[in-house]
C-alpha cells in the first residue's frame, strides 16, 4: 500500500524540454528535466543538434514561461542573470 504523504517516485523515463529562445546566432537555449519540470539544466545547443536531442530524448515539449516560484534570492536562471540586475 502507498503511503499518500510520500512523494511521488522518480520516472526518469519522464523527460520535458521548455523552450526559452532560438537565437539569431543560430542557437537554441532551452531548459531540460528529467521526472519534474522544477528541476532542470540550462542548455545550449545548434538548432539541428537541439532537434535530434528532443528526438533522441522523446521529450515532452512544456509551453509558455516557467511557472514563478515566489521570490527567493536563489530563484534565479543563467538568462535571468544575464538579462537583468540583481538586488
Amino acid at each position: 500500500m502507498n503511503d499518500p504523504t510520500s512523494p511521488p517516485p522518480v520516472d526518469v523515463s519522464r523527460k520535458y524540454v521548455r523552450l526559452v529562445e532560438r537565437r539569431a546566432d543560430g542557437l537554441v537555449e532551452f531548459e531540460f528535466s528529467i521526472s519534474d519540470p522544477a528541476l532542470f539544466v540550462e542548455m545550449l545547443l545548434p538548432a539541428a543538434a537541439y532537434e535530434e536531442f528532443c528526438l533522441t530524448n522523446r521529450v515532452i515539449l512544456l509551453e509558455g514561461e516557467r511557472p514563478a516560484e515566489g521570490e527567493d534570492d536563489f530563484n534565479w536562471s543563467l538568462r535571468e542573470a544575464t538579462h537583468q540586475r540583481f538586488r
